[in-house]
C-alpha cells in the first residue's frame, strides 16, 4: 500500500472522529476494518496492470459512450463512459479485446499488456451510413448486473431519438418519464417525480451546471435540443458522492463531447418548431459545434381575423454552443454555453421566463491512474411580467443564480482502491420577486443569498472475483448571508421579532454527513444481487402555485426557520441477463423516510410573500416500491416493459389535522411499454404506452351557507384519486436511401400523440352555482396530436 494512500484515508478517519460522535465512530469503525481487511489482501495478491481507451466512431471521430469493452480469455470487463474512455485491470501478457457498440460492426484486437502501456484507440465502423440508425440498446448490456450502482438508468440520444414525439420534438424528459420508478407530474408536461418525490427533489445537470427549470412552453417541450445532447443518465436516489443537495435524484444531461472531423450540419423542420447545428473543426485539437432551435406557432397568428390575437405573439428559442480544445494528451479545456427564452406577450403586456449558463471544464491526467476535473459554472433562471395597460404599467421580475466550484479527482490505484474525491462550493442568489409600478413606489421581496460547500471521498473494491463494495461519505455544509433581515415567528407563526444581519455577514449554518455505500454480489456471469444505503440532503426547496407545473414558481432556501430535508433510503435487487445479454431484466425493491419534508399551510400566499416561511409546515416522508423491468436488446423488435408498484405518503403536524395524507404524486401502479421495429433499413416504426393509477386531490364534499351565499366544504388532504391515465403513442420513420453515399441525408418522421384519443386530465375545477352541490369541471388538453418531423444530415 502507497503512502499517500493511507494518508488520504487517515485524514478521513480523524476528521470523522473530531467531527461527530456516533455516526462518526460508527464510520470510523467500518473505513477500519475495510482498510485492515483490503490492505492485507492487497499485499497477498498479485498487482494487476491498467489499461486505458478510447471507443471512437472511424468516420466522425465522435467519441461512442457505452461501448461494451470485453476481454475474451478473462472475466475483465468494461464500458466506456460519456467520453469514450474505459478502464481494465488485466494481467501481464497477451489479452484478445472484444469491442461492440449497437449501430457498429464490432472489433476484436491483440494487445500484450506491460508496465509501459499507451492508451488503446479503438476505432468502429457504422453498420450502415443512415441517418442516426439505432436499436436499443446502446449502453453495456452487463453493466447493470455487474455494477456496484443500483437505481441507475442511461439511455443514448439515438435511442431518445427513435421514441414517439410530441408535436414534431424530440424531448428526453419524456424519455425519462418512461423509465421504471418515474412519473410525469402532469400531461404533457416534462416535470418528472421520481419514487414518489416531488420534482424540486431532482438535481437537473446540463454540462454539469444546474437547469432550475427545464422546460419550454410551460412544461410542453424540454430546453434539451436532441442535436447537441450526446445522452443522459438517471441516478435515483443513490447519486455519486461528487453530487448532492437533492433527495430524490440527479439527472446528468451531457452535450456531444466531440464533433465530427469535417464540417457538417444536422437540423430538422417540424409543424411548430425547427432546429439546427453546425459542427466542426479548427485544426488537430479545437471542435466546435453552435446549435439553435425555434418555434413558430406565434407566425401563423398574423393570419387571424381577430386584431388582438394578430398582436401577439408565443414562442420559444434556444441557442447551445461549445468549444474544446486539447493542449496536449494530459489537459483538455471545454467551454460550453446555453440561452434560452419563453416569450408570451399581448397588446396589454408580456411575459417571458428562461434559462441561461455558462460551464466550463478542465480536464487533467496526472498519470495512467490519476485523473482531475476542474469546473466552473455560473446558471441563471428568470421570469419577468410587465403590464402596458393606459392605466397602469408595471413590471414584476424574479430568479435564482448559481456560481459554482467544482474539482473531481479520480485515482484508481488497484483493484483494492479506486478512489473518488473532491471539493465543490456554490454561491446562490434568490431574487423571489421585485415590482415596479409607475407612480408607486416599488415592492421587493428581500433577496437572499447562501453557500453550499462539500467535501467527499469513496472508494470501490472488488473483494473478490463475486462481491464488490463501495462506500464513502460526504460531508456539506450550508451558510445564510446578509444583507437580510431575519423575521421570527411564535407557535401560532405570527411574528415574534426581527433581525438585521448587515452584507456578508454569514448568520447560520448547517453542517451536514452524507454517508453511502453499495455492494454486488455476482451469482454467475449473468446475474448479481445488491444492496445499497444512501442519505441525501437538501438544502433549496420550491414553492410551487400549480399542480399544473408554473415558471413563476419560487425557489427558497433552508434558514434558521427551515431546517433541510433529508432522506434515508435502503434498497436491494435481482438482476438477470439471458440469451447472451439479448434480455435484460431485474427487481428493484427501495424504502425510503424523509424529514423535513415541505409543504404549506391551506390557503397560503406563495407569491411575493414577504413572510413565506411563516406558511411552510415541516414533517415526514415514507415511500417504498417495487419496480420490474424488461428489455430486449437485439433483432428486429426492440423495447422494454416496466412496472412500478409504489406507496409515498406525508406526515406534517399542521396539515390534515396531523394524520398521514398521500403524497402529491403518488401513483399506485404504473405501466411503460416502449417497442421498436425495423422492417427494412428504410422503414421502422415505435410505440409506446402507459398506464398510471390517477395522482391524488382533494374534493369538494359538502357545502355550507352564509347569510345566504355558499362554500364548498373539501374532504382531507388528497383522499381522492383523478381518473386513472393511459394514452397510446405511434411513430413511424421512413429513410429514403439509407444506403446513399452522398453527404446529405435525410429522414421523414410521423408520429400520433394519444393516438387512441383518450381524455386524461389536465386540471380539474369545482364552480358553485346557487344552492347546488359543486360541480367539478376536468380540462384536457391532447386529442390524436399528429405531427411530422423532416430531418436531415450533411
Amino acid at each position: 500500500m502507497q503512502p499517500e494512500n493511507n494518508g488520504i484515508l487517515l485524514i478521513m478517519i480523524y476528521f470523522l472522529s473530531g467531527k461527530t460522535r456516533l455516526l462518526g465512530r460508527v464510520t470510523v469503525l467500518i473505513l477500519l476494518t475495510l482498510f485492515i481487511y483490503t490492505t492485507a489482501s492487497a499485499q497477498n495478491s498479485s498487482r494487476k496492470t491498467e489499461v486505458r481507451g478510447i471507443v471512437t466512431d472511424s468516420q466522425t471521430g465522435a467519441k461512442l459512450s457505452g461501448a461494451s469493452v470485453a476481454v475474451k480469455d478473462a472475466t475483465a470487463g468494461s464500458v466506456s463512459d460519456a467520453n469514450g474512455e474505459f478502464l481494465l485491470h488485466l494481467d501481464g501478457g497477451k489479452h484478445i479485446l472484444s469491442v461492440t457498440f449497437v449501430g457498429y460492426l464490432p472489433v476484436e484486437m491483440e494487445i500484450t499488456v506491460s508496465a509501459n502501456n499507451r492508451p488503446l484507440n479503438v476505432k468502429l465502423k457504422p453498420e450502415a451510413e443512415v441517418l442516426d440508425e439505432v436499436v436499443i440498446s446502446s449502453h453495456d448490456r452487463r453493466e447493470k448486473v455487474t455494477s456496484v450502482n443500483m437505481g441507475v438508468e442511461r439511455m443514448s440520444i439515438k435511442e431518445v431519438q427513435r421514441l414517439p414525439v410530441l408535436m414534431g420534438e424530440v424531448d428526453i424528459l419524456k424519455a425519462v418519464q418512461l423509465l421504471p420508478g418515474v412519473q410525469p407530474t402532469v400531461e404533457g408536461g416534462s416535470g418528472f417525480s421520481v419514487r414518489g418525490g416531488s420534482p424540486d427533489q431532482n438535481l437537473i445537470l446540463f454540462d454539469n451546471a444546474t437547469v432550475y427549470n427545464a422546460a419550454h412552453l410551460m412544461g410542453f417541450f424540454s430546453v434539451f435540443n436532441n442535436d447537441i445532447v450526446s445522452g443522459l443518465e438517471l441516478y435515483k436516489g443513490d447519486l455519486p458522492l461528487k453530487y448532492g443537495g437533492r433527495l430524490s435524484s440527479l439527472l446528468n444531461v451531457n452535450s456531444r463531447s466531440e464533433t465530427a472531423k469535417k464540417f457538417s450540419a444536422t437540423g430538422g423542420v417540424g409543424l411548430i418548431s425547427a432546429r439546427a447545428m453546425l459542427e466542426g473543426t479548427a485544426g488537430d485539437k479545437t471542435s466546435w459545434f453552435v446549435g439553435g432551435r425555434r418555434s413558430y406557432a406565434d407566425m401563423f397568428l398574423v393570419l387571424s381575423p381577430r386584431r388582438e390575437l394578430r398582436n401577439s405573439s408565443i414562442y420559444f428559442y434556444d441557442l447551445n454552443a461549445k468549444i474544446a480544445h486539447r493542449f496536449s494528451a494530459k489537459d483538455k479545456l471545454e467551454i460550453s454555453g446555453y440561452l434560452g427564452k419563453d416569450m408570451f406577450g399581448a397588446e396589454v403586456g408580456n411575459f417571458n421566463y428562461g434559462n441561461s449558463f455558462v460551464s466550463t471544464i478542465w480536464r487533467h491526467t496526472f498519470s495512467n491512474t490519476h485523473f482531475a476535473r476542474f469546473s466552473f459554472n455560473v446558471s441563471n433562471y428568470n421570469y419577468a411580467l410587465s403590464s402596458e395597460l393606459e392605466t397602469m404599467e408595471a413590471s414584476w421580475v424574479a430568479g435564482i443564480t448559481d456560481y459554482a466550484f467544482k474539482a473531481d479527482f479520480d485515482n484508481n490505484i488497484n483493484r483494492w482502491w479506486n478512489l473518488n474525491y473532491g471539493v465543490s462550493s456554490v454561491l446562490r442568489r434568490f431574487n423571489p420577486g421585485h415590482v415596479s409600478v409607475v407612480g408607486y413606489p416599488d415592492y421587493d421581496v428581500q433577496n437572499s443569498r447562501s453557500l453550499e460547500h462539500a467535501v467527499y471521498l469513496s472508494n470501490e473494491q472488488k473483494l473478490t472475483n463475486r462481491l464488490s463494495i463501495r462506500y464513502g461519505l460526504r460531508w456539506s455544509m450550508f451558510q445564510n448571508i446578509g444583507s437580510y433581515t431575519l423575521f421570527r415567528y411564535d407557535a401560532n407563526h405570527q411574528i415574534a421579532d426581527s433581525t438585521y444581519y448587515g452584507n456578508g455577514k454569514i448568520y447560520n449554518t448547517f453542517g451536514r454527513l452524507e454517508p453511502r455505500a453499495g455492494a454486488v454480489f455476482m451469482l454467475n456471469n449473468m446475474s448479481s444481487v445488491k444492496i445499497n444505503y444512501t442519505h441525501n440532503v437538501q438544502y433549496v426547496q420550491l414553492a410551487e402555485n400549480s399542480a399544473a407545473g408554473s415558471p413563476i414558481n419560487i425557489w427558497f432556501a433552508a434558514s434558521p426557520n427551515i431546517k433541510p430535508q433529508t432522506v434515508n433510503m435502503f434498497s436491494t435487487g435481482y438482476f438477470h441477463n439471458f440469451k447472451n445479454s439479448e434480455y435484460e431484466s431485474s427487481v428493484e425493491l427501495y424504502w425510503k423516510k424523509s424529514r423535513g419534508v415541505i409543504d404549506f399551510a391551506e390557503h397560503a400566499n406563495l407569491l411575493l410573500n414577504q413572510h413565506l416561511e411563516r406558511d411552510v409546515r415541516t414533517g415526514t416522508g415514507l415511500a417504498y416500491g417495487i419496480e420490474f423491468m424488461v428489455r430486449k436488446n437485439t433483432g428486429k423488435l426492440t423495447g422494454f416493459l416496466n412496472y412500478t408498484l409504489s406507496h409515498s405518503e406525508r406526515t406534517i403536524a399542521e396539515v390534515n389535522g396531523g394524520k398521514a395524507y398521500l403524497a402529491p404524486y403518488d401513483k399506485t401502479h404504473a405501466v411503460n411499454i416502449a417497442l421498436n421495429y425495423e422492417f427494412s433499413k428504410k422503414w421502422n416504426a415505435s410505440a409506446t404506452w402507459v398506464y398510471s393509477t390517477g395522482t391524488p386531490t382533494t374534493y369538494p364534499t359538502g357545502r355550507f351557507e352564509v347569510n345566504g351565499e355558499y362554500f364548498p366544504i373539501y374532504s382531507g388532504r388528497n383522499e381522492y384519486r383523478r381518473p386513472d391515465y393511459h394514452r397510446l403513442d405511434l411513430s413511424l420513420n421512413f429513410v429514403p436511401q439509407p444506403y446513399s453515399k452522398k453527404r446529405w441525408k435525410s429522414e421523414w418522421n410521423l408520429s400520433i400523440y394519444n393516438a387512441y384519443g383518450r381524455k386524461n386530465p389536465w386540471l380539474i375545477r369545482y364552480t358553485q352555482v346557487d344552492s347546488s352541490t359543486p360541480k367539478g369541471e376536468m380540462t384536457y388538453l391532447f386529442r390524436f396530436v399528429p405531427s411530422v418531423t423532416y430531418n436531415f444530415k450533411f
